[in-house]
């Protein structure tokens, strides 16, 4: 179940989804999609029951309204076992325990810390949102069957109250973007960014920095605020900028494909200093460097299989400096590549946390 999120999400549909109808669960999925999500979904042996889309403006709607809509739709199924992935829809979790279902909460992100870090909540107002959302996510941890964390520092905030807590790493399907030869036929001559664009994840220090470089920045995804974008596309730097907007999943692979590093330079706010980003294991995975923020969790995937570069995420030469760095060095490019190739297909791989959920439900529900 998902209020929040939209059509074949990769960690809920790609990897959970397809991964316990694989198991052979009869697996449905509640979220916001279409006709066409509900006929690619069933192709993998996953029922799909759209929502319709609501804009993420619309955040009161999505919260109240439609959270309701997703939990009615879910209710109706009838299933052994309910597993949500919004905090919005703990409430409905609770309902569901006590009509004797088996409950799971996804745990993507860290909620408390990434309220401090919303601007569209005034600053008075966030410890008081923040605390309430502690509570709330400990409560309802406190009443359901299980916790499922996308990284350990998430699950070691749920070890008091939960009943269980199992750390299900958002790591990449192998080969998913592993290029294919057609892809790799121009110049590997640009750096990359893939995902959420938006001023806490950086994209003003990278236009600044891409505008003092020789190279061009493949740019895929979608503007959080237009004014933003209004905002960097009056820099210097934009004129190096392929803007892609929002991408498929063959042409992230091509982007990578023709990309030296890819970036992950976010900035130092609760809720990603403890994370573990996908989209920097998703370069690692198509053999591609990381620029990556200074923070010591990700300087020890970084550093330690020395697939890439940690810079100060505030300071534009910083990102600058490495993307030279590279650029000069092909022969590094390629040997870091390979490290990080090397260490998703020895660790940091989806098929190693897809047998830890089977598990997980296994316990639940039986064998």
């Amino acid at each position: 179940m998902s209020s929040a999120h939209y059509g074949l999400d990769i960690r809920i549909f790609l990897k959970e989804c397809v991964s316990l109808a694989a198991a052979g669960y009869d697996t449905h999925l509640v979220i916001n999609a279409t006709v066409a999500d509900a006929k690619e979904a069933a192709a993998y042996g996953v029922t799909l029951h759209p929502l319709n889309y609501v804009p993420v403006s619309k955040r009161f709607s999505r919260m109240s309204v439609h959270a309701w809509r997703c939990y009615a739709t879910a209710r109706e199924l009838d299933a052994d076992l309910y597993h949500f992935h919004d905090p919005e829809l703990i409430p409905y979790g609770l309902l569901l325990a006590r009509r004797g279902k088996q409950v799971i909460f996804d745990a993507h992100e860290d909620l408390p810390g990434e309220i401090y870090s919303k601007d569209w909540v005034p600053l008075p107002a966030r410890r008081m949102l923040a605390g309430a959302a502690r509570w709330l996510e400990n409560h309802g941890a406190a009443h359901i069957a299980a916790v499922v964390a996308a990284t350990p520092y998430i699950g070691s905030l749920f070890e008091g109250p939960a009943k269980r807590v199992e750390v299900i790493n958002n790591y990449p399907l192998i080969g998913e973007l592993v290029p294919q030869e057609h892809e790799i036929a121009g110049p590997r001559d640009s750096v990359c960014y893939v995902g959420g664009i938006d001023d806490i994840r950086g994209i003003r220090e990278v236009i600044q920095a891409i505008g003092r470089t020789p190279s061009r920045l493949l740019l895929a995804g979608k503007f959080a605020k237009d004014a933003l974008r209004s905002e960097v596309m009056r820099y210097v730097g934009w004129s190096q900028v392929k803007e892609y907007g929002f991408v498929d999943r063959k042409k992230i692979s091509e982007i990578m494909a023709r990309s030296f590093s890819g970036l992950v330079t976010l900035h130092q706010v609760p809720n990603f200093v403890n994370s573990q980003p996908i989209k920097m294991f998703e370069y690692m995975s198509a053999g591609v460097p990381v620029i990556a923020s200074d923070f010591p969790l990700w300087r020890e995937v970084i550093d330690g299989n020395e697939c890439g570069i940690c810079v100060d995420q505030n300071d534009p030469e910083s990102i600058a400096a490495a993307i030279r760095h590279l650029h000069e060095r092909p022969e590094e490019v390629v040997r870091m590549g390979e490290n990080g190739r090397r260490a998703i297909q020895s660790k940091y791989r989806w098929d190693c946390e897809e047998k830890k959920l089977i598990a997980l439900y296994r316990d639940l529900l039986g064998s």
